[in-house]
This record gives C-alpha cells, structure tokens and sequence, in this order.
C-alpha cells in the first residue's frame, strides 16, 4: 500500500521557495489562497509551481467580468 503525504500550503510559500520573481505579479487575494499538493512542498519543482501559479490566477479570475 502506497501512502500520499499531502499538504495544504498557502500560494505564497509555493512562490517564496521555488519562483520568488512571480511574487510582485501575484494579488494578495491569489498569494493567500490554498493549494493541497498530493506529495508536499519538498518535492515540487520550478515548473510544478509555474502551474500552479497558473491555474491559480485563472481561478481567480473567472468570476470577474471584464469591460
């Protein structure tokens, strides 16, 4: 049985560790929100954390209406 160490970490420790150039581009609204990740903070990589800033942005946009 294989057993999956997940972790529930804020946006902004994702971009302070592995993309800390991202961190001026990201709302406070979008750096406070919550990722789960399957295995952990240890494990994630550069391009892992690419996209999940990604996704993140685009879920907290989806509700705003555009002019």
């Amino acid at each position: 049985m294989i057993f999956v160490e997940m972790e529930t970490v804020k946006l902004s420790s994702i971009v302070e560790k592995l993309t800390p150039e991202m961190y001026p581009y990201l709302t406070q609204e979008e750096l406070n929100s919550y990722i789960v990740l399957r295995d952990g903070l240890g494990v994630l990589q550069k391009q892992d954390a690419l996209e999940i800033i990604q996704y993140s942005i685009c879920e907290q946009q989806k509700d705003a209406l555009i002019h």
